[in-house]
């Protein structure tokens, strides 16, 4: 079954905002989300105080929220929603905004969106953060964990017997999963290089995620690099 079908047989409506200073991107943006059975766009914001009022007057499931706007950014718009409502803000980046990552996910953010994936990641984001989930671009957990690969090399620690203990508790496919996801891949690409289906992955990831007491990917990422899993691995 396609992604797209596995959308249609949900029939729950995600009400969606889009918040982004460029006229553009808002109306790509929308085109898209146009095609995605069961989403409807109930607001629009060009700037941060916009996107805070809207959100809170429109209370959409999903926020798709720019970090760079005028009069308030999105980080600042991002902690005034999330203490306001339980609306789930997604993050909607360019891969320079990548320095933001640690205080988006702080201050609430369910997920990021690269704007030049857009297209295909759009779809299981908004699945993943209306069902609970976090959602976050492979190319965002590969940029956290090369940060993480930097600090080690410039202060090597040995990991903890926490730590250890933690990864014995994975079965071997498990191992190969985590692996991969550090590397960055997405569901599709672990399950193309495992040769499992994408369902199965993501079922090992759920796993994964409960053995190690993780919330999201790259929490399991950097765990699998302080524990030098990788390097164990050749990855």
């Amino acid at each position: 079954m396609s992604r797209r079908d596995l959308m249609s047989a949900d029939p729950a409506v995600r009400r969606v905002m889009i918040a982004d200073d460029d006229e553009l991107t808002r109306g790509g943006i929308r085109l898209i989300l146009g095609g995605i059975p069961g989403v409807e766009v109930v607001a629009e914001a060009r700037d941060g105080v916009e996107a805070r009022d809207l959100a809170i007057r429109h209370r959409p499931d999903v926020v798709l929220l720019d970090i760079k706007m005028p009069h308030m950014d999105g980080l600042a718009a991002l902690r005034e929603i999330c203490r306001s409502s339980s609306v789930a803000v997604l993050i909607l980046t360019t891969f320079g905004d990548e320095h933001y990552i640690d205080e988006a996910l702080a201050s609430g953010a369910a997920g990021f969106v690269l704007k030049s994936s857009a297209a295909d990641e759009l779809e299981p984001a908004l699945r993943a953060v209306t069902a609970g989930e976090m959602f976050l671009s492979p190319p965002v957990t590969r940029q956290a964990v090369t940060q993480l690969r930097q600090l080690r090399q410039l202060r090597p620690t040995p990991p903890g017997d926490d730590v250890m203990a933690l990864l014995e508790q994975l079965s071997s496919r498990e191992r190969d999963v985590l692996e991969l996801l550090a590397q960055g891949l997405s569901n599709t690409a672990i399950s193309e290089r495992l040769v499992i289906s994408e369902s199965t992955v993501k079922t090992h990831v759920s796993r994964i995620l409960q053995k190690l007491s993780c919330e999201n990917r790259v929490q399991a990422a950097l765990l699998a690099h302080r524990a030098g899993l990788l390097d164990q691995g050749g990855g």
